[in-house]
């Protein structure tokens, strides 16, 4: 999970073109290598120079392939993929989050990988993490990032606040805000409030937007409403700032924390080499790291976020054998462990956890939460399910609507996206 998905950012990687993509195979030629194609979501400024020089690491290994590497803007990814695979001119491997994995996977874009090379090491991948590239008994990925969120904070503000140690629940959070501001001079918490920032409070209540071995839709039930009540009353009282519903609020909580004008937010890995980028943790150690707080249920968790490596089904087979062998040198434990320790990721496989990468005190601290991370359920609707979900949480916290009509709002949109399933 990154910054979500902007509607009007679908267009903004339009102009690249899908060339010598799997579905073609055309710029192959008789006896030489067999091009690749492989779209990379990631950033490509912090992430992508890495995975650049991967490719060259795996071409110089296999010199009867070669990788057309094309970084695709996240926010685009989604939808350019989704119409390429229908005209069959999709690339070969696509580095697919992992809400879209079954959603493709339902519509046959991606090759089943049991059984083959990619997945040879399977043991060594965290069982949740393979359980997000499944969809109907078998498996179209292979994790290659992962996430989930925690409460990340600063230390030297908890300590000049007499805070020694991180809230475990949320009334805990909240008083500890109040402490923060009246002795250490600063906001102690400042929530996000898009939808998936808010999931953590259905989990605290033991419950999630859809039950999906009821196939009911329960964003608008008792447990929901409950958690989310303790969600709107995040951004309200001492020490709590106040809901950010502009366009640019992520930017503002990010900048707010790294400079230590907030003790604390609730964030994702994705950022770690963004928080060292602040004055606030030039002392790395000085980044604190611990689950979100739990609800009234005693439930702490947060959704477990990331992305696989997916192959797609509409190469040959000479490219599904080449694409096949690509994921899975950058699936091994060699590959995640560079990629960890120069972009500050957490490794999806246990091997990769090396003495080495767990020396960064924001994977380490990562890696600690992910024990408590929800996977997300096999429903290839369910990532869509944030976007109405998100706007009436939004209006919501910009009181242009109460808490209950916004739930039965949401409840309404999904019922719409699944049909199937009771309200």
């Amino acid at each position: 999970m990154r910054r979500g998905i902007a509607a009007t950012a679908l267009i903004a990687a339009f102009g690249l073109a899908a060339t010598a993509c799997g579905g073609d195979g055309g710029s192959d030629k008789a006896g030489g290598p067999v091009t690749i194609t492989w779209w990379d979501t990631s950033n490509a400024t912090n992430e992508a120079p890495t995975y650049k020089a991967l490719v060259a690491e795996f071409e110089k290994a296999n010199p009867k392939i070669k990788v057309k590497y094309v970084n695709v803007p996240f926010d685009a990814a989604q939808n350019k993929f989704d119409t390429a695979a229908g005209s069959k001119g999709a690339p070969d491997v696509l580095r697919s989050e992992v809400g879209w994995t079954p959603a493709f996977a339902k519509k046959s874009y991606f090759v089943a990988l049991d059984g083959t090379d990619a997945l040879a090491d399977q043991d060594k991948f965290q069982a949740s993490l393979l359980k997000q590239a499944q969809y109907e008994g078998k498996t179209y990925g292979v994790p290659f990032t992962t996430d989930t969120l925690a409460l990340v904070y600063n230390k030297k503000l908890f300590q000049e606040a007499g805070i020694a140690e991180a809230p475990k629940t949320w009334d805990d959070l909240k008083a500890a805000a109040g402490t923060i501001k009246k002795k250490a001079g600063v906001d102690g918490f400042w929530l996000n409030t898009a939808s998936y920032y808010a999931q953590p409070f259905l989990y605290g209540e033991g419950t999630d937007m859809v039950d999906t071995a009821g196939k009911k839709i329960t964003i608008n039930g008792e447990a929901a409403a409950k958690g989310l009540k303790t969600w709107q009353g995040m951004f309200s009282g001492a020490g709590l700032h106040k809901a950010d519903t502009t366009a640019d609020s992520y930017a503002h909580i990010q900048d707010a924390f790294v400079n230590g004008k907030v003790a604390a937010i609730i964030q994702g890995p994705w950022e770690i080499t963004n928080f060292y980028k602040g004055s606030a943790f030039a002392d790395k150690n000085n980044l604190g790291i611990a689950p979100v707080p739990a609800g009234s249920s005693g439930s702490a968790g947060a959704p477990t976020g990331g992305h696989n490596l997916s192959v797609y089904a509409g190469s040959d087979k000479a490219h599904q054998e080449a694409a096949i062998q690509f994921v899975k040198f950058m699936t091994s434990a060699k590959s995640q462990t560079q990629i960890a320790l120069k972009n500050s990721t957490l490794p999806t496989r246990s091997d990769a956890y090396t003495a080495e990468v767990t020396a960064d005190p924001g994977v380490k601290g990562f890696q600690s939460v992910l024990s408590v991370a929800q996977p997300r359920p096999e429903l290839p609707e369910y990532g869509s399910l944030w976007g109405p979900f998100g706007e009436e949480l939004t209006k919501v916290a910009g009181g242009k609507e109460p808490l209950d009509k916004g739930l039965d709002n949401a409840a309404t949109a999904m019922a719409k996206l699944l049909p199937d399933y009771s309200k």
